[in-house]
């Protein structure tokens, strides 16, 4: 039985061609913003990846065949769509095997572009231990696959609105590389600086995409996670951000909001108590992770 797989024309002819790809999750576009701003992010987002010189590949499942590119009319059409599954590594294969209908996160986007021969993956943030993971164990499978695929992945930090200290402690236990992008600290998805300092520094695609090979060479299993900061003029300072946080929290705990429906709550609470700043600030950090992607994925194709 082979995988129901398929490359848009656009990425098989740059992958045949041993162009730059950078790989692209879809549950931000299904469960991360609002329509039309969705629709619009991901158009930008692909825009930022081919302006910089790299193609892009959305990643989602429609009808049971995982799609590795999307054309304008399936981007928009999973834009509109409801009820779309989200999907992580224990669901993927549930979804393809049943003929469904779902959009990647990190982990699964990770396996998606591993099967399809792309090494550099540019999301928002990555999933993590949320709080009150000492009793809930609720921990992103993110994480785990991190440590397992060998996929570049850059995002903006783990999303804020996990216990970031624990995250990074399970990171590290995983032996996952955290390598912060031209700063001492961790960023901290919306913000530039969590306050925490970061295990890993590099200041430049060169460096990031030789250490993605060097990794190769050494035949060490897993990924490595760039934390790229939001450009300065678009954050939401952390200490502005972590009482609003917190309230988000709370709204969740008293309304027994838990497993895959707590990230999307908190992130339409905070876009709510923020007055859309976070929105905004969420499209600037992606199209500037869209853009480092492509530089890494340039540099890793000119090696080989």
């Amino acid at each position: 039985m082979t995988v129901p797989l398929t490359l848009s024309p656009e990425v098989a002819a740059a992958s045949a061609a041993g162009k730059p790809i950078v790989a692209l999750e879809s549950t931000i576009i299904t469960h991360g913003m609002p329509w039309p701003q969705n629709l619009d992010t991901a158009q930008r987002v692909e825009a930022a990846v081919r302006d910089a010189g790299a193609v892009p590949a959305t990643i989602a499942v429609l009808d049971g065949t995982l799609h590795v590119g999307l054309s304008p009319e399936r981007l928009e059409a999973l834009a509109k769509a409801d009820d779309v599954s989200k999907l992580s590594r224990a669901d993927l294969a549930v979804c393809l095997a049943t003929g469904g209908t779902g959009a990647t996160t990190v982990a699964a986007t990770m396996i998606s572009a591993h099967l399809a021969g792309i090494s550099v993956f540019a999301t928002g943030g990555i999933g993590g231990v949320h709080k009150g993971a000492e009793l809930s164990f609720d921990i992103s499978a993110d994480l785990r696959e991190l440590a397992e695929t060998p996929v570049t992945v850059i995002g903006a930090g783990a999303k804020a609105i996990l216990d970031l200290p624990k995250t990074l402690e399970v990171l590290e236990t995983q032996g996952v590389p955290v390598i912060a992008v031209g700063q001492d600290n961790l960023p901290a998805f919306w913000s530039q600086d969590s306050g925490l300092p970061a295990p890993l520094r590099l200041d430049t695609a060169a460096e990031i995409a030789a250490s993605h090979l060097m990794r190769r060479k050494l035949g060490l299993h897993g990924g490595q996670f760039v934390a790229n900061p939001i450009p300065v003029e678009d954050e939401i300072p952390a200490a502005e951000l972590a009482p609003i946080i917190a309230r988000a929290q709370q709204q969740a705990d008293a309304q027994g909001i838990a497993a895959k429906a707590v990230t999307p709550f908190l992130l339409q609470r905070i876009f709510e108590l923020t007055e859309g700043r976070s929105l905004e600030a969420n499209i600037a950090l992606v199209l500037n992770n869209a853009r480092l992607a492509a530089e890494i994925a340039t540099e890793i194709a000119a090696r080989q």
